[in-house]
């Protein structure tokens, strides 16, 4: 059995069921040209055997110093004895004759080295996949772990929910962490970061991006996103979005150009671009209500309702006279399931477009509300 294709008709997390549910046997290949990557899952009667991926590898080696389970010593003791054997050896192999660690750890810590490179595979959303049916070659023999397909994919499934959370901060990979500008006058204290906060410090130079940052200390992109955004919370560091910065040079830097760019990709069905406009005139206009709005429309298309329901409300407390503001808001609310609250924005909105609205609008107004009562009547009966 192959199977292939693009990671936009068919997402991994879709495929590892798939090989799961069959208990396939075979190998996995997966590769991004945006991100100049590519990784390899194997896969046994459908438990996941061994993962590897070119680029930001997680190495076992060091993955065991940071936990504290080996010593540098221990670890150039095993290195020079693997070089001494041109690698007949792994590493694993090569500390458990030391009696560096146990096999109960090094099976710990190589569950979790695959893990780590699974995780990362599935937050790839663009890409192309194969998978080729057969007896695992290339694998190496001596892995020791069998980890269950389901678990692996109940905790990737929580990751992508914190992404959406990390996004807020951190768009994407791409972004440029720089630090801070400190106020004048500002009291400065001494920073209280912990180890990994404050590896992920030293390589913020005004240049790497998120993922250069993680290529250059062989963490997880998501780990090295989850620091950063704690980092930006807290105030230590800004980030500096090149993406927009050429976008807003390639338009004019022209709020309205901007907006009317993202009105125009909304109308054509590209939620991505239209929100990356919206993105770019918020960066310059952040007190605009129809920048929020566009932003929550663009959103709701993409479904993510949390940031919609957001962005609406911004617009709305920003212009509470808009009529418009309002039916967002109460759209994004109603796409999250919030009725009861949809309800009351839809009645501001009839009060505020009551003497400029014409027929079609107040027919949208009608149906928006019938809708919204007609749902809440249906949750109500499916709780009862």
């Amino acid at each position: 059995m192959a199977i292939e294709g693009p990671l936009k008709e068919l997402g991994l997390h879709d495929i590892f069921q798939l090989l799961d549910l069959s208990r396939k046997t075979g190998v996995m290949r997966v590769t991004s040209h945006l991100r100049n990557n590519e990784g390899m899952v194997a896969f046994d009667s459908g438990a996941i055997v061994w993962a590897e991926i070119r680029s930001n590898p997680i190495r076992l080696g060091e993955m065991l110093l940071a936990a504290g389970r080996i010593t540098e010593a221990d670890l150039e003791r095993a290195l020079a004895i693997m070089e001494r054997e041109k690698g007949a050896r792994r590493l694993g192999q090569v500390l458990l004759s030391l009696d560096a660690i146990t096999e109960r750890e090094l099976r710990r810590q190589i569950e979790h080295q695959i893990s780590e490179v699974v995780f990362e595979l599935l937050s790839w959303r663009e890409g192309f996949f194969s998978f080729n049916e057969g007896p695992l070659t290339g694998v190496p023999t001596d892995a020791m772990v069998r980890i269950r397909t389901e678990s692996v994919l109940m905790e990737g499934a929580r990751r992508i929910d914190e992404w959406s959370r990390i996004e807020h901060q951190v768009p994407h990979l791409g972004v440029v962490p720089e630090l801070a500008p400190v106020e004048s006058g500002a009291d400065v204290g001494l920073l209280d970061l912990l180890p990994a906060e404050w590896e992920v410090l030293t390589l913020v130079d005004g240049s790497r991006d998120v993922r250069g940052i993680a290529t250059a200390l062989a963490r997880s992109e998501f780990e090295v996103a989850r620091t950063i955004f704690g980092l930006v919370t807290t105030g230590v560091i800004a980030l500096r979005d090149p993406q927009q910065e050429r976008r807003r040079s390639s338009l004019g830097g022209d709020v309205g150009a901007l907006l009317a760019a993202a009105e125009s990709r909304l109308a054509s069905g590209d939620a991505t671009g239209a929100r990356e406009a919206a993105q770019a005139a918020a960066a310059l206009r952040p007190g605009e209500s129809r920048v929020h709005m566009l932003l929550a429309r663009a959103y709701l298309i993409e479904g993510r309702s949390a940031d919609a329901i957001e962005e609406a409300r911004r617009a709305a407390r920003l212009d509470p006279e808009s009529s418009e503001a309002h039916q967002w808001y109460g759209t994004a609310l109603a796409a999250a399931g919030r009725f009861r609250e949809a309800g009351e924005q839809f009645e501001m909105w009839e009060r505020l477009a009551d003497g400029t609205a014409d027929e079609r609008l107040r027919a949208e107004i009608a149906a928006a509300r019938q809708a919204v009562a007609t749902l809440q009547t249906m949750v109500g009966l499916a709780r009862g």
